[in-house]
């Protein structure tokens, strides 16, 4: 499967595979569903009778809106089915855009900003995206092999913006140490916090940023190891 609901790919290239759709079939069902004519239907959907006449005779086309005005006033409505004959969903209209507002390439995927940060030298001009997309197929190929590929463009949370994800995994990296210092100390590794005064100035919380082991000024007296 290329992604949940999408057909295998052998079976996307090779139409063979999918039944085309019968337009003919399909305006003659909507009519016999929503019981009208020919004339009726065209006065109903906004086109010609020769519009109609000419689509279920196969001498013309139909746009997909008018199709879908059609199967409205039957009380029906278009899908896509894949291979199998299952309901395949549109893409998430909700789903996240760019500072433009525009959508990302509906074939490419779209990851958080700070997840493999692209490495020119204009990214320290520029401010760091909250989503961001490879360009190019085989380094999104390269993603998926190794992490899947996801159904659909992810959808906006709450926290998705660098600095809050940044602020979270300094949090979880904090919660981590204290984890650790607490089994060390209940292991007779520590002594007891009781007996230890933190003699750090300010200007070491001010360096560490949490995200591995704690940062010290070079005078710190104290230099300890406690999260």
């Amino acid at each position: 499967m290329c992604c949940e609901g999408c057909p295998d790919p052998d079976l996307r290239s090779d139409a063979r595979h999918v039944e085309r759709l019968d337009l003919a079939g399909v305006l003659r069902r909507i009519r016999r569903c929503a019981d009208l004519s020919q004339r009726q239907l065209a006065e109903t959907i906004g086109i010609s009778k020769s519009s109609v006449a000419g689509a279920e005779s196969g001498r013309a086309g139909l746009d997909a809106r008018i199709l879908d005005r059609a199967a409205a006033a039957a009380g029906l409505r278009l899908a896509l089915l894949d291979a199998g004959g299952r309901e395949v969903p549109p893409m998430a209209a909700g789903a996240v855009r760019d500072r433009g507002n525009r959508r990302f390439p509906a074939h490419l995927d779209v990851r958080y900003g700070d997840e493999d940060w692209w490495h020119g030298e204009e990214r320290y001009a520029r401010e760091q995206p909250w989503y961001t997309f490879d360009r190019l197929r085989y380094t999104r190929d390269h993603w998926r092999e190794r992490t899947g590929t996801a159904d659909d463009h992810r959808l906006p949370r709450p926290g998705d913006s660098p600095a809050e994800r940044a602020a979270a995994r300094r949090e979880a990296v904090r919660r981590q140490r204290e984890e650790e210092h607490r089994r060390r100390l209940e292991a007779g590794e520590l002594r007891s916090s009781e007996d230890f005064v933190c003699a750090c100035p300010p200007r070491c919380d001010e360096l560490d940023d949490w995200s591995g082991r704690p940062v010290h000024t070079e005078d710190c007296p104290c230099s300890c190891d406690i999260g």
